[in-house]
């Protein structure tokens, strides 16, 4: 394949990945709003978010991040250097490992769930607010046996260069958790009071569970076949793990941010909780969109042209989804700024969400848009160093991010007074810290990583930037009255 047909199959497959997950996204922004309307941004809706947070910190943690990483760039040099028959021999045995491990984690998990929620909250919550916190924790532990298996399977079929099938099962997971979340909720509770969380509860796992048999047509097609494998003793299986320890280090450094944030977020009172997960979902539609679908992408092809020693194509490949990034991102972040109170308040103000609670989601909404652009390129950026072997480097990069986003917080929450605002500026600040820290950490490891041109790119792209937002900040002036 010559560099050309690679580069237009890459741009082709990240477009595909791209209309899947903005499916997905516009899905759970649905989802959102559902939720939103029914319940408010209060109390309730705190509950429930901070449930699902804890096993879908772990999930983020294991599964769509550490396992993922480790898994689809071992897969991949499995594939290009002995062939298809031992790549699926490797994927029965971590998928086998990954359901034994995945389950004992679970069990746990329910067993420990007050500690957790007390954890997590500060133990500044009342009593009714943490048991009902607690219960629906229990209710939604299993997710994350179901989406770490899902993203494996993924995984397998990134490798294999099939891309919208999995991207769509995001889908599967927002339409289920939304259709029999909302059903079994209005039958224990017509009036989505309280006892309603727990039929979302219970939807959330028919969601998870759709995500992941959804993408068993295609796992078939590409000739697959499971079969339980318990020897783990296995070169590609210690090559997963080896890949994944430190992957797994560095993805607790941010899970320990996120954590930071959640209790930051639960000592403000009712609402803070909820409108930053508003802001922040809203964030990730284009970060899904446009830097997720590139690294996702980008992934399989860097870690071939890695195990294949091919520097100049890896450079030229990073370089071109490092570019693009900028060019879909840098408008996504402009328009989310400039029109954070006009999309808010037609998306959500309807129902038990009033006009306070959109100008609160739109104020944390406008500094997380500050972090965009950097969220998109630690996507494509990140996932190269396992590919290089240079695992340590987003390790230690995290860990420094723990101590800064600490401080950040303290600093724009309380010492400043900025409230939830504060929480959503530090986030994007740190996340900018770390992407130029990895970058020039890249640079020395690849070298010529066409900086100069991604300068000149960014200048150009900057100035259009400028441009849009007077037409943006015009619009929303004359146009919307804001």
């Amino acid at each position: 394949m010559t560099a050309v047909e690679d580069r237009r199959g890459s741009t082709r497959a990240a477009g595909v990945v791209g209309m899947a997950i903005l499916s997905s996204r516009l899905l759970g922004l649905i989802r959102e709003m559902v939720f939103a309307g029914l319940f408010g941004a209060g109390k309730n809706l705190d509950a429930f978010l901070m449930a699902f947070r804890l096993p879908n910190l772990l999930r983020d943690l294991f599964a769509e991040g550490a396992l993922s990483t480790a898994f689809i760039t071992t897969f991949s040099k499995k594939i290009a250097v002995e062939g298809d028959e031992s790549a699926w021999r490797l994927a029965n045995k971590v998928a086998t490992l990954t359901a034994v491990f995945m389950s004992v984690v679970t069990l746990l998990g329910i067993v420990f769930a007050p500690q957790l929620v007390d954890l997590l909250t500060w133990w500044s919550w009342s009593p009714d607010k943490t048991a009902l916190t607690i219960l629906l924790t229990r209710i939604m532990w299993p997710f994350m046996l179901l989406v770490s298996l899902a993203a494996l399977v993924m995984g397998m079929l990134n490798a294999k260069h099939v891309f919208g099938p999995p991207a769509m099962a995001s889908s599967y997971f927002n339409l289920g958790s939304i259709i029999a979340g909302v059903a079994i909720g209005w039958w224990l509770d017509p009036h989505f009071g309280a006892r309603s969380l727990v039929g979302l509860a219970i939807g959330t796992l028919v969601g998870g569970a759709w995500q992941l048999a959804g993408q068993f047509p295609s796992l078939w097609r590409v000739g697959y076949k499971y079969h339980t494998d318990f020897q783990w003793r296995d070169e590609g299986v210690r090559a997963v793990l080896t890949l994944m320890g430190p992957a797994v280090i560095a993805a607790s450094a941010v899970q320990v941010n996120v954590l930071i944030n959640s209790g930051f977020a639960a000592s403000l009172g009712n609402g803070p909780v909820s409108w930053l997960n508003i802001a922040f979902r809203l964030m990730q539609l284009p970060l899904g969109i446009f830097g997720v679908a590139i690294g996702t992408v980008t992934l399989p092809l860097v870690s071939k042209s890695a195990a294949v020693g091919n520097v100049d194509e890896f450079r030229a490949i990073l370089a071109r989804g490092i570019r693009l990034a900028f060019l879909l991102t840098i408008p996504s972040a402009i328009g989310l700024a400039m029109f954070a109170s006009p999309i808010i308040s037609v998306i959500y103000q309807h129902g038990r969400f009033n006009e306070q609670m959109t100008r609160e989601t739109a104020g944390a909404l406008e500094f997380y848009a500050v972090g965009l652009v950097s969220y998109a390129v630690l996507k494509v950026l990140t996932p190269a160093f396992y590919a290089i072997g240079k695992r340590n480097t987003p390790m230690i990069i995290s860990f420094f991010a723990i101590g800064a986003n600490l401080f950040l917080n303290w600093l724009f929450t309380f010492r400043l007074g900025w409230g939830h605002r504060g929480l959503a500026f530090s986030t994007s600040l740190v996340a900018t810290v770390n992407f130029l820290l990895l970058y020039a950490l890249m640079r020395t490891h690849v070298r010529r990583m066409e900086t100069r041109q991604l300068l000149i790119g960014l200048g150009k792209m900057c100035l259009a930037g400028a441009v849009l937002a007077l037409v943006c900040w015009a619009a929303n002036y004359w146009w919307l009255g804001a």
